[in-house]
């Protein structure tokens, strides 16, 4: 396939995270606010999708690692190669510089243990974040996602993607990542925070309209070159089904300087 070369936009402007505004994220260095994780995913996804089809959807790992940030306007480079089965996409920002990397390959390991494991009480006033109310193995109250079609076309439009898979009832993936940092979103308030990666086991297709529970429970926090990290599992259940699993790290604590290299 020729280099996929799309424009990349900042849609969140004004939510939460105030890392993707202008004025809160110049403040760590950047010289912006930064297009979302989930949005370079989605754009990263057409390569495949265009190749494989809703096959990709299905019994299929991918690894993304976000390592340089991505600005409203910038015109992104994305190359696919494929050597016995394992998918390598690259993608390049402003100046050719490397922004993500992403692997694909076939097959899935076991169901994880934790798929299934949701908190009993809900969070009726979130906390803002900080490093001792993240309880490692502890899960989240679980929550009900229905994503419909206005939902559905909202994603796919933001990321210009007009692949024909996605006028059916396939959900496009960049709503299913996104939705990852929504389950952070919700147990926590969150001032200025970076998706720096993931790790998605897609099992089963998932549909428009479908009646999702998605379960959080974080995995492992760290601190690094003044950033404080978090491994957080999300899985997505439809009935008793285990649709998608997905191991989303993110900086929940920004270091004030340096911010704006290398995430990892």
């Amino acid at each position: 396939m020729e280099t996929y070369r799309p424009t990349a936009y900042n849609h969140s402007q004004s939510s939460e995270n105030g890392i993707h505004s202008d004025c809160e994220a110049q403040k760590y260095g950047f010289e912006g606010g930064l297009v979302t994780g989930a949005a370079i995913f989605g754009y990263m996804t057409y390569p495949l999708i265009s190749l494989l089809g809703a096959r990709w959807l299905e019994r299929n790992s991918a690894e993304i690692r976000l390592l340089k940030p991505v600005y409203n306007g910038d015109v992104l480079s994305i190359d696919h190669t494929e050597r016995n089965g394992l998918h390598f996409i690259q993608c390049r920002g402003r100046n050719n510089l490397v922004v993500a990397e992403m692997y694909s390959s076939k097959g899935i390991p076991p169901v994880n243990e934790l798929s299934r494991l949701s908190g009993n009480t809900p969070i009726n006033v979130r906390p803002p974040i900080q490093w001792d109310l993240i309880e490692v193995g502890t899960p989240f109250a679980s929550f009900r996602w229905r994503p419909d079609i206005e939902e559905h076309l909202t994603y796919t439009t933001q990321i210009e993607d007009n692949l024909e898979i996605y006028l059916r009832d396939v959900l496009h993936p960049h709503a299913i990542l996104d939705t990852a940092n929504r389950a952070l979103a919700n147990r926590y308030k969150l001032s200025e925070w970076l998706h720096v990666g993931s790790t998605i086991h897609f099992r089963e297709l998932i549909r428009i309209d479908e009646e999702i529970e998605v379960h959080a429970i974080p995995m492992k926090k760290w601190n690094k070159k003044g950033h404080e990290f978090v491994d957080l599992f999300v899985s997505y259940l439809v009935g008793d089904v285990v649709k998608t699993e997905i191991k989303h790290t993110a900086i929940f604590k920004v270091a004030e300087q340096g911010a704006s290299g290398h995430f990892r």
